[in-house]
């Protein structure tokens, strides 16, 4: 398809989603600001405009936006303008329930949605190497997909239904953060010991480092597969998770994540998983939530 592109926002992620866009497709932008649409007005292919109505004559619209309520929003103003079989391409940061309501919105004029979110940073999407994180009916994807391989320089993951993506997004965003967290602690640990923090940063990097393992092997073998048999027993992990509080205490270090950490494994060994390997945690959840976590071959 070589339509014309309609983008609304051009905010720190949507002025590289329009340059992106503007070197394959022509492309009208819409912001509020006048000063976001001057920083616009000089990419190719480009006509920005002050009025949000000019980007209903487009038949794939892209919303680049700062919360789940303006999104809406414009969309209640957009639907009553847009031609059925228009699709809508979400890439703000939104819950997965929002991008699903924008459908009850949108399916009455006959108008699609694919949600979209956007992994990686500004400076990714600005070089093409931005990776997207795509759910959505089969026909948005396909009628969309020569637009989110623009977008998405760096990849195109298909997750699945509507809604996939944004939950891909904030699950990734809610570990990346919670990760800093235990780095930081980490560190300061490790400082505080007086150990280089270059090669501390090195080991974590490791295959076998506290980081790749936990992943590699922990949850995509022994959660995977619901193998808890052998391996480290959760109580010496118990055991190490005691031993790092009691360096951080007598160096003054203060731990959170960390300190929120042991009490899962205090639980799981009053659940009686204390021989089974330390992945066993795994299955707490799997209790309190009710949902099987294993998957890929390992799945029932």
């Amino acid at each position: 398809m070589t339509d014309r592109i309609g983008l609304v926002g051009l905010g720190q992620m949507g002025l590289p989603i329009a340059g992106r866009i503007s070197g394959a497709f022509d492309l009208v932008a819409y912001d509020l600001s006048a000063q976001r649409r001057a920083l616009a007005a000089d990419l190719p292919r480009t006509t920005v405009t002050e009025d949000l109505a000019d980007v209903a004559d487009a038949r794939r619209i892209v919303l680049s936006l700062p919360t789940p309520a303006i999104s809406r929003q414009v969309l209640g103003d957009l639907v009553p303008r847009l031609a059925a079989g228009t699709v809508v391409v979400e890439t703000s940061t939104v819950l997965p329930d929002d991008v699903r309501d924008a459908r009850r919105i949108l399916e009455p004029a006959g108008v699609g949605i694919v949600d979209a979110a956007v992994l990686s940073g500004v400076a990714q999407m600005a070089q093409g190497a931005a990776t997207l994180l795509v759910g959505g009916e089969d026909e948005d994807v396909s009628r969309t997909e020569d637009l989110l391989a623009v977008i998405g320089g760096g990849g195109v993951l298909r997750l699945g239904a509507l809604g996939s993506g944004m939950a891909a997004k904030v699950v990734n965003n809610g570990v990346a953060h919670a990760v800093m967290v235990v780095l930081v602690e980490a560190f300061a640990m490790a400082r505080a010991e007086g150990v280089a923090l270059e090669d501390v940063a090195a080991m974590l990097r490791r295959e076998d480092g506290g980081l790749q393992r936990p992943l590699n092997h922990r949850i995509m073998q022994r959660v995977a597969g619901g193998d808890f048999e052998g391996g480290m027993p959760l109580d010496a992990a118990r055991k190490d998770s005691t031993l790092a509080l009691a360096m951080a205490q007598r160096s003054g270090i203060p731990l959170f994540a960390t300190q929120a950490a042991q009490t899962v494994y205090d639980l799981a060994v009053s659940a009686g998983l204390g021989r089974e390997d330390y992945s066993a945690i795994a299955q707490l959840w799997e209790e309190w939530s009710g949902r099987d976590l294993r998957f890929g071959d390992g799945g029932r």
